[in-house]
């Protein structure tokens, strides 16, 4: 099973916007790009709303019958580990196994040994085709590195060989996340990353590494561009010149999280897929969840008073919902409104506070990062919330299409 070239993580809080996010992806079909939707929700995010991965599964096969949808799609089992990749299993067709909290536990020595001697070829001047200077690599460099991502990655075997067990060999399409952590990986750790993942045996196709720079839940890109690109174009040319030397799966791409909203780097990500030909998976799945309180607010009524319900909840709850997103979020929390002042707002004030348009006065990067970690309010309103998205599915809906595809889709593939 080999994912297409081009893939997208579309997350669905509460399962009601399959349809919504297949129509962004049956736009850029009829304007020549294949995308592959891969619907995602994470464990953590299934025990704060109480749902089960097949809801996703089954929202998905939904959407893609209903708009007789016939290319790829997959649901992910998001950043599990052992602890809680049972209850994906049946579901999911996609695993992102997340190591990022066993980054810097030490294997046996051994191990590191093993490794450091199976690499030696690699100790002096490593050219990469493509990057203009070698990388000069020392026996200790490598012990380093072995030492920070070994047992991370022999966990992430474990991980998939369980998999395996139960779906069987190339019956889903496995991921290494390592993004999730403070410090960036440099191209040199990521050729030496490709390498443990080959001695493994995990036959990853995409790789979601942790790039310098703050990539923030909902909101744009902070940090140097120019930095980032030098960084997203050397890891571009160590996967390919990774995926010769140690014979992983050729369609092997890089896999780009938090990467809702990152305008700032798309077209540069955009212009570097197109001058190396190679794929790319983003995923962007907090900003369904915003775009639905955004179409609730345009609807008015008790739409609006929805949506403000969720935001007073919210500021009310702030440290509680903050806390589990602390490295992904940056609030200024004087910069927040007080409830009573959004009480006073009428739907397009609300909605342009939310909706991510840096161009607009009334957009608020800190009150959309605050509702864009509460979604446990919305799961705490039950049927209240739900029921209000059935009855303003339409709006809600165009929200969520027109946000993937206006200012997604659009922007990473420079289609005018």
């Amino acid at each position: 099973m080999e994912i297409g070239k081009y893939s997208w993580g579309i997350g669905d809080r509460f399962a009601h916007q399959a349809e919504a996010q297949l129509k962004a992806m049956i736009l850029a079909k009829n304007a020549g790009i294949d995308i592959v939707p891969v619907w995602n929700k994470s464990n953590r995010e299934h025990m704060f709303i109480r749902s089960e991965p097949t809801a996703t599964r089954a929202a998905a096969d939904a959407a893609v019958k209903a708009l007789g949808w016939t290319g790829q799609y997959f649901c992910d089992a998001d950043h599990i580990n052992m602890n809680n990749v049972d209850r994906f299993m049946n579901a999911c067709d996609f695993f992102t196994l997340d190591v990022a909290d066993y980054i810097g536990k030490e294997a046996a020595t051994e191990e590191i040994e093993a490794f450091i001697e199976a690499n030696k070829k690699y100790i002096g001047n490593l050219s990469i085709p493509g990057i203009a200077k070698p990388f000069i690599i020392t026996e200790n460099n490598v012990r380093n590195i072995a030492k920070k991502f070994l047992f991370a990655i022999k966990e992430a075997a474990t991980i998939y060989q369980y998999v395996v067990k139960a779906k069987g060999e190339g019956n889903f399409v496995p991921e290494v996340s390592m993004d999730e952590v403070n410090d960036a990986q440099s191209p040199v750790e990521m050729f030496f990353i490709l390498s443990a993942i080959a001695q493994y045996k995990i036959p990853a196709q995409t790789i979601a590494p942790k790039f310098t720079g703050r990539f923030n839940k909902g909101v744009d890109y902070v940090g140097d561009i120019k930095q980032f690109a030098t960084e997203f174009e050397e890891d571009l040319l160590v996967i390919d010149f990774a995926v010769k030397e140690f014979g992983l799966p050729e369609n092997l791409k890089l896999s780009i999280h938090s990467g809702s909203d990152k305008f700032s780097i798309y077209p540069v990500m955009g212009e570097l897929i197109k001058k190396h030909n190679k794929g790319i998976h983003v995923k962007t799945a907090g900003t369904t969840w915003l775009e639905e309180v955004i179409g609730l607010a345009e609807a008015g009524g008790d739409g609006l008073e929805v949506a403000k319900k969720i935001y007073a909840d919210t500021y009310e709850h702030q440290s509680e919902m903050t806390a589990p997103y602390a490295t992904v979020i940056d609030i200024d929390f004087t910069k927040i409104p007080a409830p009573e002042e959004v009480n006073s707002w009428d739907s397009q004030k609300f909605a342009e506070s939310l909706r991510h348009v840096p161009s607009n006065p009334n957009y608020n990067p800190n009150f959309r990062q605050l509702i864009h970690v509460a979604f446990k309010i919305a799961a705490n309103l039950g049927a209240v919330y739900t029921k209000a998205l059935e009855k303003y599915a339409e709006i809600v809906g165009q929200q969520v299409t027109e946000n993937l595809w206006e200012r997604h889709i659009k922007l990473l593939f420079g289609i005018r």
